[in-house]
């Protein structure tokens, strides 16, 4: 007998939201390995800040399991800039995701928090139950408070319908086909993109934004990609549940770690009029392992020199 809650992905159909992204491919490849027959839905397809048009794509493919990534995300500068929007978008298309999920019966959907839903002065490590314990980090609140109502709108469906929904709390990803744009990247790759520009340019230092005080943990994208599948597969609750690998560095030990990957020996320059961000981030992961079995599996150091070979091996075809 197959446990409640439980999803058979062979032969399943899934909608991946958002699985055209950089944690989305890595989610797709997985469930086609699995033998889930899986549908990516494009914007100019089904603009899901459109009601209407998230129904229709629930229509149009009757999936058994959805599972929500698409977002409007970028690193501090991104959400500095665009605050309103950031929030309107990814609040709308989630939402609204969710009542066409839920009105069409299917039968079960995951949704994809952010880390940036925490409060800013949030407990080291993270645990689940404190993240309704203040505010998130101002540069990205809005981004953070948005995805962050996917939980408060899964949970109380789930108490008035009965809706198989869950809410997964992933901490900052990284990994090849990451998004290397410096308007938009997170820290990692647009540390490998800077080093990597100053080498080729022959460059005697880089300047690197904020005072290098702040840590982070980061979790390697296949890593993650595995445990959402997992938890779609296997998990069954209201309550959220953190994917992570369960340390922090600071910024300043990121830094010199990836200039020494890199081979980059130049000085490196501390931009402190420029944000950190919020100060500490690391993530109590035992929620996860439990429920679900999941543990991250590629060590730090490993996953950043794939990440960098995958950078320069398609820096260099681009440029041939």
């Amino acid at each position: 007998m197959v446990p409640s809650g439980t999803v058979l992905l062979p032969g399943a159909n899934v909608i991946v939201t958002g699985g055209a992204g950089f944690l989305g491919g890595h989610v797709v490849e997985l469930l086609r390995a699995r033998g889930a027959i899986v549908v990516v839905p494009r914007k100019r397809d089904y603009n899901l800040v459109d009601a209407a048009a998230a129904g229709r794509l629930l229509d149009d493919h009757r999936p058994a399991l959805v599972i929500h990534l698409a977002a409007r995300v970028g690193g501090i500068g991104a959400n500095r800039d665009n605050p309103g929007s950031f929030f309107y978008d990814n609040l709308m298309m989630g939402v609204q995701l969710v009542e066409e999920c839920r009105r069409r019966g299917v039968e079960k959907l995951v949704t994809v928090g952010t880390i940036c839903s925490y409060p800013k002065f949030t407990p080291v490590p993270f645990r689940e139950e404190e993240v309704w314990n203040g505010y998130p980090e101002e540069t990205n609140a809005p981004y953070g408070l948005a995805k962050k109502m996917l939980l408060v709108q899964g949970q109380a469906y789930r108490q008035q319908y009965g809706m198989n929904v869950i809410h997964l709390l992933p901490v900052n990803l990284y990994g090849p086909r990451d998004n290397f744009d410096p308007a938009s990247s997170h820290v990692i790759p647009a540390l490998i993109k800077k080093f990597q520009d100053a080498l080729d340019a022959g460059a005697t230092e880089v300047e690197v934004w904020g005072t290098g005080k702040a840590s982070r943990e980061f979790l390697y994208v296949e890593d993650a990609a595995r445990g959402i599948v997992m938890a779609a597969e296997s998990y069954d609750g209201s309550e959220p549940v953190n994917l992570g690998a369960g340390f922090e560095i600071l910024i300043r030990d990121l830094v010199s770690l990836i200039a020494r990957l890199m081979g980059f020996e130049g000085e490196i320059r501390w931009d402190a009029s420029k944000p950190d961000g919020q100060p500490r981030r690391c993530l109590e992961t035992s929620r996860a392992e439990r429920m679900f079995g999941f543990r991250a599996a590629t060590g730090f150091e490993d996953g950043l020199k794939r990440t960098i070979e995958w950078y320069r091996a398609e820096r260099g075809a681009s440029r041939a």
